[in-house]
């Protein structure tokens, strides 16, 4: 059950452990996978004033509108790219992961067999690095109202259990796994075979370990697009893994109805408007699952549960007119997961993953520890 603090005395404990914990982050160890893109940043073009100026297109409705009246014709559209960036849900929870502090390996499809520039910056933060493959690439389209992602996947198809053990090294992947308080296989949805990869982590690797608490986090990335049995044996996969670590399972609010919905659990169509409906979601696939934790995060706040009968929800300091959207969740994530492995409570982690998400959209940046509790200690509130 939540307890009876407020708001602004979770961020100020909240802040104070994130300060305290600053120095001794290096010592904490991250190995996280195995996806990766490049990612353009895009605003679509409603009306071009000069060479240099113009009105962009500022909802997806509006978007939505203009492709349907060009329904039995045709219709241009100008994409004006603001910035070209490291994507994937991956790297960019391991790059806010790194940018806190923590030791990071990472392992994913980063360009083959030279790492692509866009990760370079990236590499030199990191610990250690090791490609598989050539990234998939994204166009997000953005808009005030949500993002579109276009992408182009076919080099995903590389990122498999063979090549993991050809170009990585089974020796390799497992002291990488057995160093880490933390692991992260995410990106479910667009990697084809991450179901067959987790199976063999649990069945090659996982029993090597050294004794020690570690969690496994693992994301979907928006499954719409894969069958209902495929996603039911996935999780049904993560509930195996459970009795080998402790798995961490981060939805943002359509991926948590639609894995609801999938185990028969009912979520009400208005479920947008009521964080409590977020919270109680949250249970109830936690329970269904028989994981460790659940957490979902809308874009206005987030939600958990966690096996020892803990549950809580947690105002984000939601802006309207945000630097960048894209990434903003794996930032989310980042920042929980990081809560979860610095033994901070259910609230303090939720308000550290608001935090670390609601930071990045305001600057386009990635928090170091330091900047990240002087920002959580006076965390914005919401904007209507």
């Amino acid at each position: 059950m939540p307890s009876s603090a407020t708001r602004q005395e979770i961020c100020r404990s909240t802040s104070r452990k994130l300060a305290d914990a600053a120095p001794r982050m290096k010592s904490m160890k991250a190995t996280i996978g195995v996806d990766g893109f490049v990612d353009e940043i895009i605003a679509v073009v409603d009306k071009r004033i000069d060479s240099e100026r113009y009105e962009r297109l500022k909802t997806i409705d509006a978007f939505g509108k203009k492709i349907l009246a060009s329904a039995g014709q045709s219709n241009n559209f100008e994409l004006v790219v603001k910035q070209m960036k490291l994507g994937g849900n991956g790297p960019i929870m391991a790059n806010a992961l790194a940018a806190a502090g923590m030791g990071i390996t990472y392992m994913g499809c980063l360009g083959f067999p030279t790492i692509h520039p866009v990760f370079q910056e990236f590499a030199d933060r990191a610990e250690k690095v090791i490609s598989v493959a050539e990234p998939g690439h994204t166009d997000a389209l953005e808009f005030e109202d949500g993002k579109l992602m276009l992408g182009k996947h076919g080099s995903l198809r590389e990122v498999n259990w063979p090549n993991l053990i050809d170009r990585v090294g089974l020796d390799t992947l497992t002291r990488a796994i057995d160093q880490a308080t933390l692991v992260g296989m995410v990106n479910w949805t667009m990697l084809p075979f991450l179901s067959d990869i987790w199976s063999k982590l649990s069945a090659q690797v996982f029993p090597k370990l050294s004794t020690k608490q570690r969690y496994f986090f693992a994301d979907l990335c928006d499954p719409e697009k894969r069958t209902p049995e495929d996603l039911r044996a996935a999780m049904s996969q993560l509930t195996k893994m459970q009795g080998q670590m402790d798995v961490i399972l981060g939805l943002n609010l359509k991926e948590s109805t639609q894995v609801a919905r999938v185990h028969g659990i009912e979520v009400p169509e208005d479920h947008k408007r009521a964080t409590e409906v977020i919270e109680d979601t949250a249970r109830a696939i936690r329970a269904k699952l028989n994981l460790a934790c659940v957490v979902v995060h809308p874009r206005r706040g987030a939600a958990a549960a966690t096996s020892d009968g803990q549950s809580d929800k947690f105002d984000g300091p939601f802006v309207n007119d945000p630097k960048i959207s894209t990434g903003a969740g794996d930032h989310f994530n980042a920042g929980f997961c990081l809560g979860r492995v610095l033994g901070f409570s259910l609230e303090e982690s939720l308000c550290t993953g608001v935090g670390t998400s609601g930071y990045y959209v305001r600057t386009a940046e990635s928090p170091s520890a330091a900047k990240l509790a002087e920002f959580v200690g006076n965390l914005p509130d919401p904007e209507t």
